[in-house]
């Protein structure tokens, strides 16, 4: 799907385009979702510059990335989508920015770039150029990159919570520790994924801020790209922290899982050990053997029983005091 963006009186109209349409010249951002051959071929007539495959954005060569061509600088870059999903991940996004113009080819539906289309439609004063769009389609994504650390950083901290919390007096929780590691699984693996798309990100900032084929951007433009530089910078080194508390946390649960295990042994061995005693002694009486006195003794019996009270009674009182149990 092709949609076009007009710049008109200050605003961006946003318009479908129609098979074999003729892209108005006034079609500032060329947004292309999905795009058929025809599509590619309508804005390579159009602007002059060559589509980038699905295989091409794919490359994860910094070469094959950012490079410059036919007067046009192509970029791609990492975008997080799926974020609220069970399955969130990575999609690659292209832009070409020719001249006056932008086209952004997407195969994929990230939220920061619909949410951007949302509010930029809204505005009066909206860019009317493609370099203004894409910093803003860039600041866009940033942001939505870091409120989507900041709820993954409260997450942890639940985690965090979960797994330290003590138990109220009186009060013994199992804890769900299988649902604490895929939490944690699944929080380790957003990290990851938005330390790739931080980094795609920040390179491609850096390949804006230079001089490429005779072009540069303005002054303006260029203190826009090093606010946003450095904002990619630092969530970076918050992705870092928040992988270090992640892997924290895993040793943690990994740690607590094995000391409940132990005590589990431990309490099966003490169990055992306080009734070898009676069974001793109550093997001894078992035994099928003529003379012996306490047979025909009247107290025999009870004094058996007594007997074999006291001696799992006392391994269980030394095992008390000792703190074992």
């Amino acid at each position: 799907m092709l949609t076009l963006y007009l710049a008109t009186g200050g605003a961006l109209d946003r318009r479908p385009h129609q098979p074999g349409e003729t892209l108005p010249d006034n079609a500032v951002w060329l947004d292309m979702l999905h795009p058929t051959p025809e599509e590619d071929k309508a804005v390579e007539a159009c602007v002059g510059v060559a589509v980038p495959t699905e295989e091409d954005m794919q490359e994860i060569e910094a070469s094959s990335r950012l490079y410059f061509e036919d007067g046009a600088r192509y970029m791609t870059a990492s975008v997080l989508a799926g974020v609220k999903s069970d399955k969130p991940g990575l999609v690659n996004v292209g832009f070409i920015l020719a001249g006056n113009r932008l086209i952004t080819v997407r195969r994929g539906e990230p939220r920061s770039v619909e949410l951007y289309i949302q509010r930029v439609c809204k505005q009066q004063d909206a860019p009317q150029t493609g370099e203004a769009i894409l910093l803003g389609l860039l600041e866009a994504i940033i942001d939505r990159t870091a409120d989507i650390l900041e709820r993954a950083g409260s997450d942890i901290d639940m985690v965090s919570h979960r797994i330290f919390a003590r138990p109220e007096k009186g009060i013994r929780q199992k804890k769900d520790y299988m649902a604490i590691l895929r939490t944690i699984g699944r929080k380790g693996d957003l990290l990851s994924m938005a330390r790739e798309s931080l980094v795609s990100l920040s390179r491609m900032v850096g390949f804006l801020s230079v001089d490429a084929g005779g072009q540069k951007v303005s002054k303006q433009a260029s203190a826009q790209l090093s606010v946003m530089r450095r904002d990619a910078e630092s969530l970076r080194d918050h992705t870092s922290y928040l992988g270090d508390k992640i892997t924290f946390l895993l040793d943690a649960t990994v740690g607590m899982v094995t000391i409940e295990q132990n005590d589990l042994v431990k309490l099966f061995s003490v169990v055992a050990v306080i009734l070898m005693p009676p069974t001793l002694i109550a093997s001894t009486y078992g035994m099928n053997f003529e003379y012996m006195p306490e047979l025909s003794h009247p107290w025999g019996y009870p004094i058996a029983l007594i007997a074999m009270l006291l001696s799992a009674v006392v391994p269980y009182l030394i095992f008390r005091l000792k703190r074992w149990l």
